[in-house]
């Protein structure tokens, strides 16, 4: 399980989430954009920044809920520490 935060090109917005597959959801929140329905698609919020691997889902949505609930500045400095320069994330050649 993966807990993750998106932003948009101009970095004004976090998103995060959780999945069991990665790739895929990046790609649901990519084929999402411009969807005004959705928050990602409204504020194109689909570049990924950073992420965790969690063991299970339980764990993985305590994380997500635990996030939310950070201020911007605590989840900015998270973000900074894994992606200081906060460039969009390539699962296929990310070294970490």
């Amino acid at each position: 399980m993966y807990v993750y935060i998106l932003t948009n090109p101009t970095k004004t917005v976090l998103y995060i989430g959780t999945t069991n597959d990665l790739t895929r959801r990046l790609f649901e929140h990519s084929e999402g954009r411009g969807n005004v329905g959705k928050f990602t698609g409204k504020y194109q919020a689909d570049l990924l920044i950073y992420f965790e691997i969690c063991p299970d889902a339980v764990q993985a949505i305590a994380r997500e809920k635990q996030l939310k609930g950070w201020t911007r500045a605590k989840k900015e400095a998270l973000i900074n520490g894994f992606n200081p320069e906060w460039k969009e994330i390539d699962l296929e050649t990310w070294k970490g």
